[in-house]
């Protein structure tokens, strides 16, 4: 006979996935899940070198057809400035995926992985939980506005200042437009400006519309800065 007194074991729930219960089991836990935040930081820091080479391939492309006959309107370099525009809009949105998985990889290599390596007393003791509620809820961790300035900064703006010389060079050289008996070289910013007209609208309106396009990337560049999240920690940064 069976006794009544036995209480009979539960059996583990197949939907719950079972959890780690021992300090092995725990580490092994952390290797895979640090392994699997860099391949997802990767796959974003992969999106950015792509957007990054094709703004690269844009320019260059746009510069030689520009700069290669005097027949092509300067018109075509207003247009390349528009396109890396769109692509630096398109980057600063990747970016900031990037920056979320970057911050993920970063929290562990800096509270876990350096903490066995060699300990430190001024730890923060809430990183895992920091950590398991940016999991569970995940957040972009800065702005579209700082992201863009942030690429700006470090990629974009030399390659809007390649063509913004290039445009300057192309309606200020009539050897670079169309074909007669005009000297080279522009004598007087009336000339200036009134190369730059493209089609209805005049000249004026262009080069104020192209000054006020590149002081606003100038602020953008200068944008401060508050060096928050990774940008906090070391050198070492995108």
């Amino acid at each position: 006979m069976v006794s009544s007194d036995v209480i009979p074991v539960a059996e583990p729930d197949p939907a719950i996935p079972p959890f780690p219960t021992t300090s092995i089991e725990f580490i092994n836990t952390i290797v895979h899940y640090h392994r699997g935040e860099i391949a997802r930081m990767s796959g974003w820091r992969d999106r950015l070198d792509r957007t990054s080479n094709w703004a690269i391939t844009v320019v260059a492309a746009m510069l030689s057809v520009s700069l290669s006959t005097p027949n092509a309107h300067h018109g075509v370099l207003l247009f390349a400035m528009a396109l890396i525009l769109l692509l630096l809009w398109i980057e600063a949105r990747r970016y900031r995926f990037f920056d979320v998985y970057r911050a993920r990889v970063r929290q562990l290599e800096r509270n876990y992985f350096a903490e066995t390596f060699a300990p430190v007393p001024q730890l923060r003791a809430d990183w895992a939980a920091a950590l398991a509620e940016d999991l569970r809820t995940p957040r972009f961790l800065i702005s579209h506005r700082t992201a863009l300035a942030r690429r700006l900064r470090r990629n974009y703006i030399w390659m809007f200042l390649i063509l913004l010389m290039a445009w300057v060079l192309k309606i200020s050289s009539h050897a670079l437009q169309e074909e007669g008996t005009r000297p080279e070289i522009v004598r007087s910013l009336h000339e200036i400006v009134g190369n730059a007209m493209l089609g209805p609208v005049p000249g004026w309106a262009v080069v104020a519309a192209v000054a006020l396009f590149y002081g606003g990337l100038g602020l953008a560049t200068v944008h401060a800065d508050k060096h928050s999240g990774e940008l906090a920690h070391g050198e070492v940064h995108v």
